[in-house]
């Protein structure tokens, strides 16, 4: 019998994407699948519109606001796949993403084997996505996989994965106390439960830049700040559990001195339980590193006005670019639309 792929939406308040994630997924060339969207408590009209799609194979389920990993792990308890595609409620698969891995799958007797594929961010319109190749993007062991993450400060986006249901009841639940960066802890612990990771070529998925309202941006409430620590801690664990080296060590104490800077100035006590980790793996990070180096363009800024204010404007230029690229984009979006109908 062919496999039958879950394809599983968390959703919070995402009217305005909603219906393209639906038509991607019910898009998918994969012909045995199933489609989950569980709403987290939206106080838009996201239900509204993915009703629109219910269907023998599609259902929408409802529950109060719990967070996002609480609406992945409800999603995946209605579930009956053997393989699991998770699909954030703003972003794109295309069409053959799911056929391409699913073809080695099938060629493969190893259900532990995990399954990426390239990515690339859009705002609009996907036929402008970039995909930018990194580190990652190979067929990698556990450690070699989770070192380099760590190491380079890259990362996967989580619809690029396809994961067997087995090794999705090994890896566990989602860690529904996390608010920022659950998906980063979560595959880890997919990751280390893997016999390794392999990278299909020509399988795509479109990870849609939505800006500050985005619930993976760093702010500065005390929730978001823990959840980060919490996932940091937990990236050094799993890492070190896999293999516990001079080099590992290095990559976590790497992957902190990125991460310290989230919590300066508002919790120095995060500052400080980060430093006292990197001591005991026989590093040092501190708030005059920086992994992203100061551009001339704004170097002459710290002598004046302090190293975070040169940062601060070093980061709010390209956001500014952004905007108005945002703007632009989804300007000819419009026009595209309107040529289409």
């Amino acid at each position: 019998m062919t496999p039958l792929v879950s394809i599983l939406i968390p959703a919070y308040n995402a009217e305005r994407w909603i219906a393209e994630t639906m038509l991607s997924a019910l898009g998918q060339t994969w012909p045995n699948k199933e489609i989950i969207l569980v709403d987290d408590g939206s106080t838009d009209q996201t239900v509204r519109v993915a009703q629109q799609f219910a269907c023998k194979t599609v259902s929408i389920v409802s529950q109060k606001n719990q967070g996002a990993a609480a609406a992945r792990n409800k999603a995946f308890s209605f579930c009956s796949g053997d393989y699991i595609q998770w699909l954030d409620a703003d972003d794109i698969l295309a069409p053959d993403k799911i056929s391409r891995q699913m073809e080695f799958a099938e060629s493969c007797a190893n259900k532990r084997i995990l399954l990426s594929s390239e990515w690339g961010h859009f705002l609009f319109r996907t036929s402008r996505a970039k995909f930018t190749p990194t580190a990652l993007w190979d067929d990698l062991p556990p450690v070699e996989w989770l070192r380099l993450k760590m190491e380079k400060n890259t990362w996967m986006q989580p619809d690029s994965w396809l994961v067997s249901r087995e090794l999705t009841e090994a890896a566990g639940p989602w860690d529904e106390r996390l608010s920022l960066d659950d998906e980063g802890e979560y595959f880890c612990r997919v990751l280390i439960k893997s016999d390794g990771v392999k990278f299909i070529r020509g399988a795509k998925t479109f990870y849609r830049m939505t800006g500050p309202q985005s619930l993976g941006q760093v702010d500065k409430s005390n929730k978001k700040l823990e959840s980060a620590w919490r996932s940091t801690r937990l990236h050094v664990q799993y890492l070190r559990s896999l293999e516990d080296s001079a080099r590992t060590r290095r990559a976590c104490v790497t992957f902190m001195q990125v991460r310290v800077h989230h919590f300066h100035p508002h919790r120095p006590d995060l500052i400080n339980t980060t430093q006292r980790l990197a001591k005991t793996l026989g590093g040092e990070v501190t708030l005059e590193k920086r992994v992203d180096p100061l551009h001339w363009k704004f170097a002459w800024m710290k002598e004046i006005f302090g190293l975070e204010f040169a940062y601060l404007a070093q980061n709010k230029l390209p956001q500014f670019k952004n905007w108005a690229l945002r703007l632009w984009d989804k300007a000819m979006f419009q026009v595209e639309k309107t040529a289409r109908s």
